[in-house]
């Protein structure tokens, strides 16, 4: 269905319901029916204004592309994110006008459904206005603002004040492919029950009993959750999400992931302690440097890895590796059996480096998908447990990969690998480290891997806005607050402890427990009996389940584009030395480069698409014509978004060290980016983080680097973690497998 159909079809069953249900209906659902009435009405008039504007973007996105056969970047992702909504309100405009006569029709629960969505429409509608004002700012092909002033301040702020709980409630997910939505719904309800109890508890049976009491109402209200939702967003720090996103870490949950998982002979945790080596230069095998252990911030420290191998391997059960290995609650981390066959050393090895936004998670995580890659291809996999920020912030992270790498390279009899062929895998933050790793390799002129395959990396951490960062004013998992926080925090600007709150003994806890889990449950039980015996609340229990959602999704796409062509730019000039956060810590002063004053991005000067871009791209409003409303100035009159109560106080961050090279890689200098291995980057088209990945692949096409980019559709930022729970999932993970497979199976020269 194309754009104009879309719009015809809202236009006629809106107007169909309108007329239907002014004629008046029976008095006990008049109010609703004066509800369905005016959405539908209000619903209209959004995407009068909506058609032309998604036209207007639909006309000229394709200049933002990375190629003509990998047709993504934000502002296609939002124009599909509208698209989206307008279906859903199709659906249910069609669903309620085949079922409005029905004895079993609910007014009040369908005019709640649609008014949802209006509000969702409503808050898009604000999106493809600053979308616009961006495509004004960035005629070039760019999709960053490269500035952290003007118009990155202004998407903040507007971030900061827009109501976020209509994406949240029933609206939850809608973007996204059917089949992940109960995941994500159960996620939210969750989130926001552990929310509640958060800083209340302090032992775990405590936190986990009263959340699952108190999470009966987030599920059948979902305004509720909604609300809350976008409270805990706004106002909880980044040890809340710490918390929260390590709760896979517990025993009782990685041991029912494990015995879910696939099957290994090697799954061992690693203590590598800290001594300097030396490791042989690439370029001259005589010579040497030296690697150094880890000391930024928080001072020399053991390495922490994890060896998977599906076989067990020569060298994985010796007496040298078997002295590395630490203690670890839960399943046995080495199952030899019964006369074990022991295969000789594999050729290849995945070295991969864990997401969770530099400040969660390890890789206990992503456990179960690392099993399922080591059986699928056939070779050991050493995951990195790298210290996490706040604690331990940039550039300790990379500093421990780096030496993680090394020690591989040099010992990698003891991991069943030959030592032949290497592949850095990693996922957002991973997939960040993926890239600084290998600049830090070629730094120091070691070995580079042979290629790196990077899911969703974050390649840009600084503040600049981008079409698809305004995607986080409706993604559940990375809503802008908690990415900025993480963000921060790797860059060493959040506070690295929590308020400490007053020890109690083992038997205050338990008496305090138990109140308030007898509290809470008789909360919990009193919320259900009343949502069930008020009618209104009862047809909101039922919004999940009742939803039918249109088969709006595309497969996966699997285009790939492997381009090299000359650069129209040179090397810029190496700016002077800044001292920030002692960063020659982190490597010898004559590497310390920082790109302040580097132009990063390629431009693209085309005539006809800088015409093309003026009928669509507006410019941002005189001083003079400012409102009385500070905030209305971004947006046309007439029309102002729905703002929150929640409001929070967020700054734009402007500290020097997210602009190292080795912090945002896609800030670095064709110097840097021509040492790299080829890149493979796998993208989510509705992630936030999308143009992250298309400016990378841009940037390093422009200096002649082999580099794929392939997009999935439908799916969320952090996929790989959910590869078990829909077919989908696993055939976006199935990508970055193959990837994996086509670097150890083509034949090319040794590394020099």
């Amino acid at each position: 269905m194309d754009t104009n159909a879309v719009f015809a079809a809202l236009y006629g069953v809106c107007e169909e319901n309108a007329t239907f249900f002014s004629g008046g209906v029976k008095s006990s659902q008049g109010d609703a029916a004066r509800r369905l009435v005016e959405v539908m009405n209000l619903i209209q008039e959004h995407a009068r204004c909506l058609e032309p504007v998604v036209c207007g973007f639909a006309s000229v996105y394709h200049h933002f592309d990375f190629d003509p056969h990998i047709p993504a970047n934000g502002y296609r992702s939002l124009v599909k994110v509208v698209r989206c909504c307008l279906l859903h309100i199709i659906q249910k405009g069609r669903y309620i006008a085949a079922n409005r006569r029905s004895i079993f029709f609910r007014l009040a629960h369908n005019a709640g459904e649609m008014e949802a969505y209006c509000n969702a429409l409503c808050q898009l509608r604000a999106l493809l206005y600053l979308a616009q004002r961006m495509l004004h700012d960035n005629s070039h092909g760019n999709l960053f603002f490269q500035d952290e002033s003007g118009l990155s301040e202004s998407f903040v702020r507007e971030y900061s004040t827009m109501h976020k709980g209509c994406f949240y409630g029933r609206c939850l997910g809608f973007q996204f492919t059917p089949a992940i939505r109960p995941c994500l719904q159960t996620l939210a309800i969750g989130l926001v029950a552990f929310g509640e109890n958060y800083k209340r508890h302090q032992s775990g049976i405590g936190v986990a009993a009263s959340s699952f009491f108190t999470s009966g109402k987030y599920a059948i209200d979902p305004e509720l959750r909604g609300t809350e939702f976008e409270r805990l967003t706004q106002n909880l720090d980044v040890h809340f999400w710490k918390t929260f996103w390590n709760i896979t870490e517990t025993e009782v949950l990685s041991s029912l992931a494990s015995m879910t998982s696939t099957h290994v002979k090697v799954n061992r945790a690693l203590s590598v302690p800290p001594v300097a080596f030396d490791l042989p230069l690439a370029g001259n095998h005589r010579g040497s440097v030296t690697i150094a252990p880890p000391s930024a911030h928080i001072g020399i420290a053991p390495v922490l890895m994890r060896l998977i191998s599906y076989d067990l391997r020569e060298g994985q059960d010796s007496e040298t590796l078997l002295a590395l290995c630490r203690a670890e609650g839960g399943a046995i981390s080495l199952s030899l059996g019964l006369k074990t066959k022991r295969l000789p050393s594999s050729p290849c090895i995945v070295i991969h480096f864990h997401g969770g936004g530099f400040v969660a998670q390890t890789s206990k995580s992503h456990e179960p998908y690392l099993k399922s890659w080591s059986q699928e291809l056939g070779v050991p996999i050493l995951s990195v447990d790298y210290s996490l920020a706040p604690e331990a912030p940039f550039p300790r992270a990379l500093e421990e990969c780096f030496y993680a790498y090394c020690w591989a390279l040099r010992n990698h009899h003891l991991l069943g690998w030959t030592g032949e062929k290497v592949c850095l895998v990693g996922d957002s933050a991973g997939g960040n480290l993926c890239v600084t790793t290998s600049m830090r390799a070629a730094a120091y002129g070691v070995r580079m891997p042979d290629a790196i395959v990077a899911a969703y990396p974050a390649t840009l951490l600084t503040a600049y806005a981008s079409p698809s960062r305004l995607l986080t004013l409706m993604d559940p998992l990375l809503p802008l607050s908690v990415l900025s926080r993480c963000l921060s925090a790797y860059a060493g600007s959040q506070p690295q402890t929590e308020t400490q709150v007053e020890k109690t003994g083992t038997l205050s806890l338990v008496k305090r427990d138990t109140a308030l889990f007898l509290r809470d449950f008789r909360q919990g039980a009193s919320n259900w009996i009343h949502s069930f015996l008020d009618t209104n609340r009862a047809s909101a229990s039922s919004s999940t389940a009742a939803e039918t959602t249109p088969a709006v999704t595309e497969s996966v796409r699997k285009s790939i584009s492997e381009a090299s062509i000359s650069s129209p730019h040179a090397d810029p000039p190496v700016p002077p030395e800044v001292d920030s956060r002692k960063l020659s810590e982190m490597e010898p002063s004559r590497l310390c480069v920082m790109a302040e004053d580097v132009a990063v991005f390629s431009k693209y000067t085309e005539t006809s698409t800088s015409i093309d871009l003026s009928s669509v791209a507006i410019a941002a409003p005189a001083k003079g014509d400012r409102s009385e409303l500070e905030y209305s100035r971004e947006f046309p009159l007439g029309f102002e978004p729905l703002r929150t109560e929640q409001l929070t106080e967020m700054k734009v961050e402007s500290s020097p060290v997210v602009k190292d090279p080795f912090c945002s890689p896609l800030l670095a200098p064709d110097s840097m980016l021509k040492g790299l291995p080829p890149v493979h980057l796998v993208a989510c088209a509705l992630d936030p983080m999308l143009d992250d990945s298309v400016m990378f692949a841009k940037r390093l096409r422009s200096v002649d680097q082999p580099v794929t980019l392939c997009v999935v559709e439908d799916l969320p930022h952090g996929f790989l973690s959910l590869s078990q729970l829909s077919k989908e999932t696993r055939e976006a993970a199935n990508i970055c497998v193959e990837r994996i497979r086509t670097v150890f199976t083509q034949k090319d020269t040794p590394p020099e």
